[in-house]
């Protein structure tokens, strides 16, 4: 199966942010989207959108901390739609600091979510992947995790694991399952509102000054996703032009 159009498309993080741009791309393009987050108001006003320029959405509210949600989000994708074709893990969060502050919370919410999160979505969609005989995870790492820089050591742990078990997985996955890591630099997203508010300003400049639109890092998705069956593209990196 190649392209776009047809596909039932998974995404966690839908609500804002690059997941939200991917959705209305993907949908724009033809694809099915299941769209998955915290906040239930964002997604369902989301899925009207698509809706209203003749695209087909599903939604739940989706804790990806929480593994019963991913089963949950895989089985409405075949629900409603008979099928997963893709799976975007794409939640994320960054709430970085110096190790000094200690904000062990924040460490394991990063784990939770940055990594677990993206476990328990391979628990769910896998062996549906395995029974259709074709499939395709994308999971949103970062450039964090290619230059490591102070304060973001737990940040971009978890990114890196990902990025191992994504390639672990490949190597697993045969020749009818894809798996695809796509990097971001600097986005303009809410990725920093939950952080220190010394470190958040500065992350805040950063983003307004050389900042993607999440827009970009949609297109690099829908790239991957658009190959036919037997082109696998491993690694996606996508940042400004002008950043470091």
């Amino acid at each position: 199966m190649s392209g776009i159009a047809g596909k039932v498309v998974a995404i966690t993080g839908a609500s804002s942010g690059i997941g939200e741009a991917t959705a209305l791309l993907l949908a724009g393009r033809g694809a099915k989207v299941v769209l998955g987050a915290r906040r239930p108001e964002r997604l369902q006003a989301l899925a009207a959108r698509i809706e209203q320029t003749g695209g087909e959405a599903a939604w739940a509210r989706t804790d990806v901390t929480r593994r019963a949600d991913l089963t949950g989000l895989v089985e409405l994708a075949r629900e409603r739609f008979g099928r997963l074709d893709v799976l975007v893990s794409n939640a994320g969060v960054g709430p970085i600091s110096p190790l000094d502050d200690l904000r062990v919370e924040d460490w394991e919410q990063m784990i939770d979510v940055n990594l677990k999160g993206v476990l328990y979505g391979i628990a769910a969609a896998l062996p549906v992947f395995r029974e259709q005989g074709s499939g395709h995870f994308v999971n949103t790492v970062s450039t964090a995790g290619l230059r490591i820089v102070p304060l973001q050591s737990v940040y971009a742990a978890t990114k890196n694991a990902v990025r191992t078990v994504s390639e672990g997985l490949r190597q697993e996955a045969g020749d009818s399952l894809r798996v695809t890591v796509v990097s971001p630099g600097f986005v303009r997203t809410e990725f920093a509102d939950h952080m220190d508010p010394e470190v958040k300003a500065r992350i805040r400049d950063s983003m307004d000054t050389v900042g993607l639109s999440p827009d970009a890092v949609a297109r690099a998705i829908a790239f991957a996703v658009e190959q036919p069956d037997g082109v696998d593209v491993g690694d996606i990196v996508v940042r400004p032009t002008a950043q470091a």
